[in-house]
């Protein structure tokens, strides 16, 4: 699946239309395709998952088996249609896509969904991924696609400024933590003029996202920002090192611009990104990618197929959940749509390790995403509260990246923000 941008997931349930993601009626006395009975299988599903030739390969391998594909036109309105059905209690698909960042919000439902755990299925996927998809002992998705980051950087600009370009001694220039990263990007930015990254916003996102609970405990309970000594310390060093920010939005008219007049030398990048900054960069050569990634591992984006026990054909529907994503199918998602793989034995395969991509100075993309996807230890609790908190955090970056605002007197108007919420 590619994922343009985390959006604010705020649509309202209330507007979906149950009918949207109906599933269809299956014979609920067959046992399966090619017993002699027929089976209507429904997946849901949104932006690219790569599914399309692999529900014909489906049919043809289980004659009987019939699947039709619901596709939302975006992520919210597939969140939307899955929270209208879960509220309704009918109407889900069989199969259902989930993106991570309601994933936290859908574990409050986990009684509603098939425990996918089997011992065919047992260690398939990165651990992270497994544990993130598992609720009190139950294994509530299967994982598809994963968003591991690096950094992409102007090759160029870094000769410009007498660093490293090869790769590799990038690499290890930016190991360490975020402070390593700053620092060589202050010192790029005092020889040539040009910004080191594109903006704070994205790149607290990506320095937010390596903490296990950012807003909320694991039991879904705000923590009060005022009192949240994490998420100041990353504010805290953004903001020490706003001189070097290109102070851009990502998915601006201007963050799309820059790419075109050396707006700025690196940026975080997961596999899904770099069609974004091929497609802006456009005629402009000198763009890599390294192998690394501040602070260890980090992911941006991904999803797991569900199966809701509301389904006519449930065991079909499993059935059908652990075939898309076993290695095989995952790669051939891969090769279709550019969606990274989470299965184990399809990151270390050929198919996956051994993609170049031309744009990137021939870089060996397979190779270093699947590295970086080994790299991540945890992923952060994304509660019912996550998107509006990140929001008001996002907003006072932005009024001192953006606007010039004094990023002081920008977190206390957070601080009022986040009271104005009344969460508890």
């Amino acid at each position: 699946m590619r994922i343009t941008r985390r959006t604010a997931l705020a649509a309202s349930a209330a507007t979906a239309t149950a009918a949207t993601l109906a599933a269809c009626g299956g014979d609920e006395s067959s046992g399966g395709g090619g017993g002699g009975g027929s089976i209507e299988l429904t997946v849901a599903t949104f932006n690219e998952f790569g599914y399309e030739d692999l529900f014909a390969k489906y049919e043809e391998e289980n004659p009987g088996v019939t699947i039709t594909h619901k596709k939302a036109a975006t992520a919210d309105d597939a969140r939307s249609n899955l929270m209208t059905g879960l509220a309704a209690g009918s109407g889900l698909a069989d199969v259902e896509g989930v993106e991570v960042g309601w994933w936290a919000e859908l574990q409050q439902y986990s009684d509603v969904f098939e425990d996918l755990a089997s011992p065919d299925v047992e260690g398939r996927w990165l651990d992270w991924k497994t544990e993130a998809a598992t609720v009190d002992g139950k294994l509530m998705g299967y994982g598809t696609d994963v968003g591991p980051e690096a950094i992409a950087y102007r090759a160029d600009l870094f000769e410009q400024a007498g660093l490293p370009t090869d790769r590799t001694e990038v690499a290890e220039l930016l190991t360490g933590d975020w402070t390593a990263y700053f620092e060589a990007g202050r010192q790029f930015t005092e020889a040539t003029g040009i910004p080191w990254f594109d903006g704070a916003g994205g790149t607290y996102n990506g320095m937010v996202q390596q903490l296990a609970n950012p807003y909320e405990g694991s039991d879904g309970t705000p923590v009060p920002l005022a009192d949240n000594a994490d998420v100041k310390a990353i504010y805290d060093h953004l903001a020490e090192y706003a001189d070097i920010s290109a102070g851009l939005t990502q998915w601006s008219e201007d963050w799309v611009a820059a790419f075109q007049n050396d707006g700025f030398a690196t940026m975080l990048c997961p596999p899904w990104m770099m069609g974004p900054i091929e497609g802006n960069a456009d005629g402009v050569e000198g763009w890599d990618i390294a192998d690394v990634f501040p602070g260890g591992g980090g992911n941006w984006g991904g999803s797991y197929l569900v199966v809701p026990s509301q389904g006519a054909n449930v065991e079909e529907a499993k059935k059908l959940a652990a075939w898309l994503t076993a290695p095989e199918q995952q790669i051939a998602a891969f090769q279709a749509v550019g969606a990274f793989p989470s299965q184990l034995e399809a990151l270390e395969a050929e198919e996956v390790t051994g993609q170049v991509n031309e744009f990137f100075n021939s870089a060996p993309v397979g190779e270093i995403f699947s590295e970086r996807a080994t790299s991540i230890e945890t992923q952060p609790f994304v509660g019912p509260n996550f998107f509006v908190i990140n929001t008001v955090v996002a907003d006072a970056i932005t009024r001192w990246d953006n606007e010039g605002a004094d990023p002081a007197g920008s977190w206390e108007q957070a601080l009022t923000a986040y009271d104005e919420l009344g969460l508890e």
